[in-house]
């Protein structure tokens, strides 16, 4: 016994030695021939910053098979469990592949087995790949010649470029650091080898010539201004040494990536850090003239700023990155519009904030109370500041208020002895503080430093971080609007004009060569398909042939209409004329409905109820109301209609109770909207609601299996799924994010869906209970077909570039976790990521038909201006009706399921006639979409209109996420987040 353990003990040690020389033999074998692969061990497998470099959206070593290539191995044929037996070949075929890689980020374990159990050995395998193009492009559709807003940017592979590390202290804050560097270069050129090197505002300088020595130290004296806010005279300004240590850290050129791009070594990484360089290069004329903000720039000189209220105006600007193309290197630049603070005093900025704040100056014996504190102190945290009562040139940030109000503030002077703080400004700048009965601002986090509101003025370029009202969002959207052939004029002024990317002389120095025109491509616009609608109980086949792929759904029924037999209104403030409509609206409402193939009963089970505005502010109080309609109805409400006087934030306590405290569907609306009760606004109501309880408007007419029959067939099941994550607003700093899956359980039909929600820890993007929410939607998805489904199309919204890698890697295992509850299944999964906040625009040519007007609905790009070889598109799927439409991109990570270009571009396009409230085509695929509106509901779950203190103040670390409530079982499978 003893003598056979340590001969297999000697095999699972030689096992382990030849585990990495099995991995690289398989790599080799499946390179260099598409024969089977029989190796062991290969089962499992301002500054404005671009694309972090230290994020691998690439591989960093060679990968040992190509994602989308077939092959098979002899070793992982399965036998295919009964439930999965209607697989197509397609799928069976790549089932086999799918096995070999659906481990690829676990280890490989080598098993040996004897008679004392099972000995294992880890060995290390190879992280996957971002899938690739599967072909040229996607050849369906009608050509239209386009222009896209991305300028060439021609390089030279051998121009080296030299990255230096900077440490200045003591530490300064950007516009002060940019100073310093622009003095060192004057003043110390020698030492510089000559150089105009370029800064990211950082650490980090970049040069087209290697300085004189690796390591360099100088002192230099600055200064310190405030800047345009401020002029101060020569001889009052501050000056101060700060210590600059350089230090080389790489040297690096451009051949890498010339590589990359003309396609050379399939396998190699992007070149990150020279991309970065080159980025940090085409910034650096904008930001010394420009207002850098995030990845954009503001200035005047684009129209000035325009007020919007509440203390914010809006400055026009421009957005650019550096990208790479199938063109090359590219130049993605875009017109922008955002808000900030006002440059005014605070006392002004807070009246033109909060309407009690005039009321507190007006009647100065008046002070705050805690709820209005407690949002000045919000509005103004973190805030930066300067006193105009005296000559200075100091910034000061706001930390806090005063817990007392500056009438009775005292504080320690240099001696130590208590001083009142109104008597000291008398005595010393002979002013007499007037608004004694407000707080003062707390400028210091460890000790106490007060400075009156009335003396302090908001410094000016501050982005408006706070959430903005509709009235300003409103606001922006009106400057923001322009006409497709106004934005490209206003990004062809940005190339040409003083400020833009190619001015200056560090591009010249660097060897960059911008291109001033767009970028002129060819795209396609898709046929819309035939849909499904009902009339009169028969199905009715059209197709959209506007120009904006609109039907009216008034000349035919939905496809299927539910019946609502048992509904209640109940009525939020109004005045006495808006309350009297109701008895119109119901009946009209009901019209409406029953001319759509919806039935709405003539009259509520109980009579329509009228309660004050003040209610929705009281969540016990608008619970037992809502409670005491639904005893009324014998518990038995299949929808309770609401009618506002105006928004309030209780809506998210009604949905909140409604959906998971008494289980029962509900529809909102304006009082304002229900004084026109034009003939849109009741078939948009009826629509939602027949959506809610259970219908369907419109599905597609030629079903998915008989427009890509390659990989759907109507006996096999197949499942979409979209996926969101919903963070709180930029100045919240303890709320959880929400996360929401959906997916859909009806096939071939695919236009319903079931969602689930998770709150988790505040903003984090990855989605934490992926395993459990995707698991529970095959749960209801076996429930409802009695099988599992054959492929998982999945699409991921809310994702951004830097990203892809970790998302794809931490999601898809989790996934797969879910699919594993179910034995021997292991189904074909695509990851799609869906990305709406982008910047790149589509405009029609001149000579083209279209050129006043927005791309058409269909519109897609799929060369030129997409990634160089990972497997991406633009879709314009709906018509833009104000402004410039924006694409979706839509970027596909992983692809067990291997469609063509033109497969999966039909099959998104197609889905965007199915969306179940409107119809039209929409913007965004609908799995995304209802992704987005279930994690919107989720963090309405959280957001409590009676809040305590506590939680609208910011906390220094994030408390313990708060579960949310868990949903009512009469509607956990109803689409009632739409």
């Amino acid at each position: 016994m003893e003598e056979e353990e340590a001969k297999t003990c000697r095999k699972c040690a030689s096992m382990e030695r030849s585990a990495r020389e099995s991995e690289r033999a398989c790599s080799y074998q499946y390179l260099q021939s598409s024969s089977k692969i029989y190796a062991f061990g290969c089962q499992n497998l301002p500054s404005l910053l671009p694309l972090s470099p230290n994020i691998p959206l690439q591989l960093r070593e060679t990968p040992f098979f190509l994602q989308n290539q077939k092959f098979e191995s002899k070793t992982h044929l399965k036998k295919v469990s009964s439930r999965q037996n209607n697989l197509s070949l397609a799928t069976s075929s790549y089932c086999k592949l799918q096995d070999f890689t659906q481990d690829i980020q676990r280890k490989v374990v080598l098993t040996c087995d004897n008679k004392n159990g099972t000995k294992t050995v880890d060995a290390q395998t190879k992280p996957m790949v971002l899938a690739r193009r599967p072909d040229s492009g996607g050849v369906e559709g009608r050509v239209i010649t386009l222009f896209a807003n991305h300028f060439l940017v021609q390089f030279d592979p051998s121009q080296r470029i030299f990255h230096y590390d900077v440490e200045i202290s003591p530490n300064p804050s950007k516009d002060i650091a940019r100073k310093i560097k622009k003095k060192l270069v004057e003043e110390h050129s020698a030492v510089l080898s000559g150089a105009l090197p370029v800064y990211d505002g950082r650490r980090t300088i970049y040069s087209p010539i290697e300085f004189r020595e690796n390591r360099v130290e100088f002192y230099i004296s600055l200064p310190i201004s405030v800047g345009k806010t401020m002029k101060i005279p020569e001889k009052l300004q501050q000056h101060k040494i700060f210590r600059v240590n350089i230090k080389l850290v790489s040297k690096f050129d451009g051949k890498v990536l010339n590589s990359y791009l003309n396609k050379g070594d399939e396998f190699a990484p992007l070149p990150q850090e020279y991309i970065h360089a080159l980025d940090i290069v085409l910034r650096d004329s904008p930001t010394e003239k420009c207002l850098a903000s995030g990845r954009s720039f503001y200035t005047n000189s684009m129209g000035g700023e325009k007020e919007i209220g509440g203390g914010a105006v809006a400055l026009r600007g421009f957005f650019q990155s550096l990208r790479p193309t199938q063109q090359g290197l590219a130049l993605n630049v875009d017109f922008s519009v955002t808000a900030f603070h006002e440059s005014i005093g605070v006392i002004s900025y807070l009246q033109k904030r909060f309407n009690f704040i005039n009321d507190v100056c007006q009647r100065n014996s008046r002070t705050l109370m805690n709820e209005e504190k407690r949002e000045v102190e919000k509005a103004l945290k973190n805030i930066r500041v300067f006193v105009c009562h005296r000559e200075t040139v100091q910034r000061y940030r706001v930390y806090s208020l005063t817990e007392e109000v500056t009438e009775y503030l005292w504080f320690p002077d240099r001696n130590g002895k208590n001083i009142r703080l109104v008597n000291y400004f008398k005595d010393h700048y002979d002013y007499d503080v007037k608004y004694r009965h407000l707080p003062c601002l707390q400028i210091s986090r460890r000790k106490p430093c007060y400075l009156p509101m009335e003396l302090c003025v908001i410094c000016e370029g501050q982005k408006f971080l706070g959430k903005l009202s509709d009235d300003q969002t409103a606001k922006i959207l009106q400057i923001s609007c322009q006409k497709p052939m106004e934005r490209k004029a206003i990004i062809d002024g940005v190339m040409e004009g003083p400020f833009g990317p190619s001015r200056g002389n560090k591009a010249k120095e660097f060897k960059l060569q911008v291109e001033r025109n767009m970028t002129q491509l060819t795209g396609r616009i898709l046929h819309p398909p035939k849909l499904k609608l009902g009339n009169g109980g028969h199905v009715r086949n059209l197709t959209p042939s506007r120009h904006d792929r609109q039907w009216n759904v008034l000349d035919s029924h939905v496809l299927e209409g539910t019946r609502v037999e048992r509904w209640a209104i109940i009525s939020f403030g109004g005045t006495p004329d808006q309350k009297s409509i109701i008895p119109r609206f119901i009946n009209q409402l009901s019209q409406k409905c029953e001319k759509l193939g919806i039935f709405l009963h003539k009259n509520t089970v109980v009579s329509p109820q009228f309660e004050p505005m003040h209610v929705l502010g009281n969540a016990k109080i608008l619970e037992s109301k809502l409670k005491k309609i639904h005893a009324a109805a014998l518990n038995n409400l299949q929808l309770l209609m609401c009618v506002m006087e105006r928004k309030h934030k209780g809506y998210a306590d009604l949905k909140r109770i409604a959906e998971t405290s008494i289980g029962v569907v509900s529809q909102c609306c304006l009082y304002s909207n229900l004084g026109k009760l034009s003939s849109q606004f009741l078939a948009n109501v009826a629509l939602k609601i027949n959506a809610k309880v259970g219908g369907c408007t419109v599905a597609l007419y030629n079903s998915l299996p008989s427009q890509i029959p390659r990989l759907f067939r109507p006996d096999n099941p197949v499942i979409f799924m979209g996926a969101d994550v919903t963070h709180p607003h930029p100045l919240d700093d303890f709320s959880p994010s929400v996360a929401a899956v959906v997916g859909s359980i009806n096939w071939p039909a695919a236009n319903k869906y079931i969602s689930r929600m998770r709150s988790q820890t505040h903003r984090q993007e990855i989605i934490q209970d992926l395993t459990a929410m995707v698991g529970e939607i095959l749960d209801d998805f076996y429930e409802e077909l009695s099988e599992l489904p054959g492929r998982i199309i999945f699409f991921r919204d809310g994702v951004s570039e830097t990203q892809f890698y970790k998302v794809l890697q931490e999601e898809l295992r989790a996934i797969h976790q879910a699919c594993s509850r179910f034995p021997s299944y292991k189904p074909p999964i695509t990851f799609v990521v869906v990305q709406k906040r982008h910047h790149t625009r589509l405009f029609p040519c001149d000579s083209d038909q279209f050129s006043d007007e927005n791309v058409p609905p269909g519109t897609v790009v799929d060369t030129v201006i997409t990634h160089p070889r990972e497997f991406d598109f633009y879709l314009c799927s709906h018509w833009g009706v104000k402004g410039t439409s924006r694409p979706i991109h839509y970027h596909v990570l992983w692809d067990e399921n291997q469609f063509t270009s033109d497969e999966m571009q039909k099959l998104v396009y197609n889905l965007c006639y199915t969306f179940v409230r409107c119809t039209k085509p929409i913007s965004l695929v609908p799995p995304a979409y209802y992704a987005h509106l279930a994690a919107y509901r989720g963090s309405l779950y959280l957001a409590r209109s009676d809040s305590s203190p506590s939680t609208t103040i910011s906390l220094a670390s994030p408390p313990k996420t708060m579960p949310l409530p868990k949903l009512s079982e009469n509607i956990r499978k109803l689409m009632f987040y739409c």
